[in-house]
């Protein structure tokens, strides 16, 4: 298995080295024998590294970032729940970058991403609420001379029974911040539960509703001033001339500062700064990277896929038995670059002084963003103050910080707060872009129309080499091969390996699914080629490779009895099915369509059956594979970048288009129960969307769908 040879844990163990020199260990539930308690604050009681009892109630001091997934309140359930407060007694402080306390046992970075923050906070969050709630009855036991097992805590209230006595948290803080944090803390039986597994409204929305949620793009600093710029069209070019008196003239215009590839204008308000760049006058040296084309980097690809990869998986000769089935099928698959385009466009605010700087942004990685400052500036990283804003969207962009990097650099010698906005156009066309991948996939089945054997290579760019060397082992980047070269189905004969190709200029970069969402395309196309190859129903041959997997069979099922999947369907229309295992979580999508006059894809139904082992909040379970389904969708439609003599062709939503409300299909979403520890929710949907899509057409025109997106594809 590729979890065997290279695991996600282990690969991603590289991360923190490459960031930070060293890998140290998360600190649970305590970071010192005894809870601080600051001079002067003698009601302040901090357990650890996640809770906090003060003045101003319960805090949870988040270790992961809020980008509309939901964490803010599903990992503030976590705490409540061992805490035995109500969710609405918890506030939620972003935590400053400190991988020491904060690093994602997962990630091994204090990072978001890769739909882990559940997985990563479900035992440590809740220990730390148990911690905490030991230490506090302790001290009201303490104080009150009474056994602590007499004490029972309802709503962060103490309360001892025999004597009828309660204190509140905050009256006992001080006194537990005196006490030996426990080494091991028994935590509650799922039975037990009582805010864990329930609807919960999430804790930002009253904010949002109000519009006193602030996003990075939202800061305001007194004696602010605003930037915005143009880079370099292509990748490595250069400036070669510009006017800078021209754009010194605009009204308002205060500075313009530059780099080899970019200039910002800053000015008292956004639009002097945008009038300013537009005074420039800009003129470009392309550099070496003028004659890159999306024909040429596909040329080169195919070529590359040719070529024999790094083997990750070898079992049992499925080449030979290949060569022996009775129906053999071959394919490939192409899946475009593709970006990011969050609706809240790549901006920071940053105050830079002679011995220190701070930084308002909404980021994916504090640590990573600070260090970003600390090196543009030669300020050490302690005096890099990072305030991590919430964010309009990121679906990975946010974890990289070559804007971060960028606003430093220019803004080294600006010593007034200056909030660098990107415009939508450059944000778009300066985008790190999902990478291209290149699929040639094989397969044999016998007589009874059994897979016998099934070989996959996937050529790609490697976004782990780039993101965490270290992790990138012996030529292997998991992520490209994640749900390629392992499947939920019963399998024995495999063969999977992996061609590295890096095009020309441009970066690649994490986009939301991350290597599942292509392979899901891929391989669940596939499977319903060898399906219909053999005369079979999608769901039944699935269904006869699932003996071995109940939990995969169980969402397979469920979805087909939500859907319909048996009833006949009018001219024109068709249903499509996808099933998978990615981010820990089992989910089943079939979709319904119908293809329009015009030969229009109109999407009508989405139906999901989900198992992410136990649910923290249901609402966000659904939330998230709603978004992610249509997310998803959206973008095996109409999304793809290109380029054309180096510079990206898209520049905007009216030719990168997002889902429209009027496109969008009825998405009804079913919840397994489940006992298992949690999985990740944030990306399933958006990888289970292609597939369904592809095999929904193939169902309504006998079109079979092999590269992406739609809009370039005869349907």
């Amino acid at each position: 298995m590729i979890e065997n040879l290279v695991s996600r844990r282990n690969f991603l163990r590289g991360t923190a080295l490459a960031t930070a020199g060293l890998v140290l260990a998360v600190q649970l539930p305590g970071n010192t024998r005894r809870a601080s308690a600051a001079v002067g604050e003698q009601s302040k009681f901090i357990p650890n590294a996640f809770v906090k009892i003060d003045d101003d109630g319960i805090t949870l001091i988040m270790p992961h970032t809020e980008v509309g997934q939901g964490i803010y309140t599903s990992s503030a359930m976590l705490m409540a729940e061992e805490l035995e407060v109500d969710l609405d007694q918890v506030r939620v402080e972003a935590a400053p970058p400190d991988l020491k306390k904060y690093m994602d046992p997962i990630l091994f970075d204090q990072a978001t991403g890769g739909s882990t923050s559940t997985q990563s906070d479900w035992v440590r969050l809740r220990e730390a609420g148990a911690s905490a709630r030991i230490m506090l009855i302790g001290a009201a036991a303490a104080r009150w001379g009474v056994p602590a097992g007499d004490c029972r805590v309802e709503k962060g209230v103490i309360h001892h029974g025999p004597s009828g006595r309660s204190l509140s948290y905050l009256e006992v803080a001080a006194d537990a911040a005196t006490r030996e944090v426990p080494k091991q803390v028994p935590l509650k039986d799922p039975s037990q539960f009582r805010l864990i597994g329930t609807k919960a409204k999430r804790l930002d929305t009253p904010a949002k509703v109000d519009g006193s949620l602030v996003y990075g793009i939202d800061t305001r600093l007194p004696g602010m001033a605003y930037a915005t710029l143009a880079i370099a069209p292509v990748k490595g070019g250069r400036i070669a001339s510009m006017n800078e008196a021209a754009a010194r003239a605009v009204k308002g215009v205060r500075e313009v500062v530059r780099t080899d590839d970019a200039v910002a204008v800053i000015g008292d308000h956004m639009w002097a700064a945008k009038l300013g760049v537009d005074a420039l006058e800009l003129t470009w040296e392309s550099g070496p990277n003028a004659s890159v084309s999306t024909q040429a980097i596909l040329d080169d690809m195919h070529e590359a896929s040719l070529k024999p990869g790094v083997v990750v998986r070898d079992d049992n000769g499925a080449a030979e038995a290949i060569r022996k089935a009775k129906t053999k099928l071959d394919a490939v698959y192409r899946s475009p670059f593709l970006s990011h385009s969050p609706l809240e466009p790549m901006n920071c605010t940053l105050h830079i002084e002679e011995d220190r700087a701070e930084l308002w942004v909404g980021t994916q990685v504090p640590v990573r963003a600070q260090k970003a400052v600390a090196e543009a500036t030669g300020l050490p990283p302690e005096k890099v103050t990072v305030n991590n804003q919430l964010m309009g969207g990121a679906f990975g962009r946010r974890l990289d910080i070559d804007t971060i990097e960028q606003a430093a650099k220019l803004l080294r010698n600006i010593r007034y707060p200056v909030k660098l906005v990107w415009t939508r156009e450059q944000d778009l066309t300066h985008d790190f872009f999902r990478p291209y991948y290149y699929d040639r996939v094989s397969a044999g089945l016998d007589d009874a129309g059994r897979l016998v054997g099934r070989t996959h290579r996937v050529t790609g760019s490697s976004v782990m080499a780039r993101w965490a060397p270290p992790a990138f082992v012996n030529g292997i980047d998991p992520d490209s091969l994640d749900c390629a070269a392992e499947t939920p189905y019963d399998e024995s004969a495999v063969f999977a390996d992996y061609v590295r190709h890096e095009p020309e200029g441009l970066t690649t970069a994490w986009w939301r699914g991350v290597g599942a969402t292509h392979n899901l395309f891929v391989m669940e196309s596939f499977i319903d080629e060898m399906a219909h190859a053999t005369g079979q129903d999608p769901v039944d041959f699935r269904r006869k490779m699932l003996t071995k997997n109940p939990r995969a069979l169980a969402v397979l099922e469920l979805a087909a009895e939500k859907a319909g999947w048996k009833e006949k369907l009018p001219k024109g229309r068709g249903r499509g099915v996808s099933l998978q295992f990615a981010f820990n979580t089992y989910l089943a999508h079939i979709l319904d369509i119908e293809v329009v006059p015009g030969k229009q894809v109109k999407l009508l139904r989405s139906v999901l059956a989900v198992d992410c082992g136990i649910v923290i909040n249901p609402d966000t379970v659904r939330a998230q594979m709603e978004g992610g389904v249509l997310f998803g969708l959206g973008t095996a439609m109409f999304n793809e970048v290109t380029f054309t003599g180096g510079v990206v062709d898209q520049s905007n939503f009216d030719n990168y288009r997002i889902l429209r409300i009027n496109e969008a299909p009825k998405v009804e979403v079913y919840q397994v129960k489940s006992v298992e520890k949690p999985g990740g929710v944030g990306e399933a949907g958006t990888a289970a969307a292609a597939g369904a899509l592809a095999n929904a057409i193939f169902s309504a025109t006998g079109k079979r769908i092999r590269s992406l997106p739609l809009s370039q594809a005869a349907v």
